[in-house]
């Protein structure tokens, strides 16, 4: 049975592909912060919505997305998600991105993402140049 962390990671791959990005939004904590590209990051719920309309068109309308490999590490209301995120597009070859993602449960229960870093360590690469 997959971990409820993979299942809202796919449900959020899926809004992302169709640009449902209510969906997506949703599945945020309002303080999150997105990384657009290392070095570059939205913080709060409009600029995250600004940025993945802006990633939209960068894909040309047709991003791919799909997991290859995830691991969980959960302690209490906060869990660390490792993952192989496999990005593609009609416009651009296929990347193997290794990403890190935060989540952190809600007063409610639910989990939301605090921190959603596609890039992984490429990010740690960024701030070295």
């Amino acid at each position: 049975m997959a971990h409820a962390l993979e299942e809202l990671i796919a449900a959020a791959d899926a809004a992302i592909v169709r640009e449902d990005f209510d969906a997506v939004l949703d599945l945020y904590a309002e303080d999150a912060v997105l990384v657009v590209q290392p070095g570059t990051h939205a913080v709060g719920k409009a600029a995250i919505r600004r940025a993945f309309e802006r990633i939209a068109a960068y894909f040309d309308h047709r991003l791919r997305l799909r997991q290859d490999g995830m691991t969980i590490l959960e302690t209490a209301d906060t869990a660390l998600v490792l993952a192989r995120t496999v990005v593609s597009a009609s416009n651009l070859p296929e990347v193997t991105r290794h990403a890190t993602y935060v989540f952190r449960k809600d007063a409610g229960g639910r989990w939301r993402c605090a921190i959603d870093n596609s890039y992984g360590h490429d990010e740690l690469l960024a701030a070295r140049t």
